[in-house]
């Protein structure tokens, strides 16, 4: 038989009591949460911060760009030049500073009065070049020729007379004017006539290779297609339509202009095809407050419109719907991006390069990088 045991020492029973306090103690924590001095939950507060912290670090390796920039002009600046050659060369300086300063968006409005048509963008006759405003219309196509890749340009772009001149322009050069050899994750097409399996085939400037797309779309479209870079060597290269601000909002790719035209200088602020508006309109003139003391302030769509050889004086004049005579007062800022000049006048496109450079670091600064 077990011998009885005789009664604990105090030390003995001393250790027995912590052990037993113990386990009580960690019985009671399973229960309820950590909680600091203050009383808040320790762990669910962890998680909170940890869960920013994701945040915070998803928003810093977002490569997108989520704001636009637009610049406005009126056509008549054409009209000024002494030949068609200086015509279509004026054209690729607004092109190509455009281009440079990633600008989404170029308005071409009319300041003479006459209105603006889509049948004269449409018509190839070239009939119509003396009629009054026309200088619109010309600008507007040598634009859109200039941003198209060469590759799309025998679908979209007939012989016409305001293009005779643009094959001495010097090219864009955009990110989204592609080498036929170039294995990318997007690249602009036009839909093809020939389908398989009720997907279309589109022609993305790849050396004898069509894009199989997810879609069954009409032929002779022009779209931007998301490539599936793993197919490039394979027989069929896949891929997806995506909208064309898709790069820019991804990837943060510039993927060249879109081009609008405005009736009037009213028309180019109130017919903005971003949602929202532009929450920043920029005027310029010589009569605008010194850019030396301009701080931009934070924007998602921004627009700077520019006037013609008389200014916006005289587009505010021909514009009827508008019955303010100070243009500034149409505008949230209105600025003079040369102070001190040395030239009695400032040219258009002059004015566009120094503008654009004078607010190129606020604009890449103060513009929304990403979307909570």
């Amino acid at each position: 038989m077990d011998e009885k045991k005789g009664p604990l020492s105090w030390t003995e029973k001393k250790a027995l009591k912590r052990k037993r306090l113990d386990a009580k103690k960690e019985k009671s924590s399973e229960k309820k949460p950590k909680e600091d001095k203050n009383g808040v939950d320790t762990e669910e507060e962890s998680a909170r911060l940890l869960d920013k912290e994701q945040q915070i670090s998803s928003v810093k390796t977002d490569k997108g760009r989520h704001y636009t920039v637009s610049m406005a002009l009126p056509g008549s600046i054409l009209e000024n030049a002494q030949s068609r050659e200086l015509r279509s060369y004026l054209a690729g300086q607004i092109a190509r500073a455009a281009v440079v300063f990633n600008i989404d968006e170029i308005v071409i409005f009319d300041e003479s009065g006459a209105g603006l048509s889509l049948d004269d963008l449409e018509n190839n006759s070239g009939n119509n070049r003396n009629k009054k405003g026309y200088g619109n219309i010309q600008l507007a196509r040598i634009l859109q020729f200039l941003e198209c890749p060469q590759y799309l340009r025998k679908h979209f772009f007939p012989m016409h007379e305001d293009l005779k001149f643009a094959g001495l322009l010097n090219p864009l050069d955009s990110p989204h004017h592609m080498r036929i050899s170039d294995k990318v994750e997007y690249r602009e097409g036009v839909v093809l006539e020939k389908k398989l399996k009720s997907q279309s085939c589109v022609n993305a400037g790849l050396y004898q290779k069509d894009v199989l797309v997810d879609k069954d779309l009409e032929a002779g479209l022009r779209v931007t297609v998301e490539l599936d870079v793993n197919s490039y060597d394979k027989k069929v290269v896949n891929g997806k339509v995506v909208s064309p601000s898709t790069p820019r909002i991804k990837n943060g790719l510039y993927w060249g202009y879109n081009l609008r035209l405005a009736n009037n200088l009213s028309s180019v602020l109130t017919q903005c095809p971003y949602k929202g508006g532009y929450d920043v309109t920029i005027g310029t003139s010589e009569r605008g407050d010194s850019i030396d003391d301009f701080v931009l302030p934070q924007f998602r769509h921004a627009i700077i419109v520019f006037g013609g050889v008389q200014g916006l004086e005289t587009s505010l004049a021909a514009d009827k719907t508008l019955s303010v005579e100070d243009p500034s007062l149409l505008f949230h800022h209105y600025l003079n991006t040369c102070p001190n000049q040395g030239s009695r006048t400032i040219r258009t496109e002059e004015a566009v390069l120094i503008t654009l450079s004078s607010l190129r670091n606020q604009l890449v600064t103060n513009g929304i990088k990403y979307s909570l």
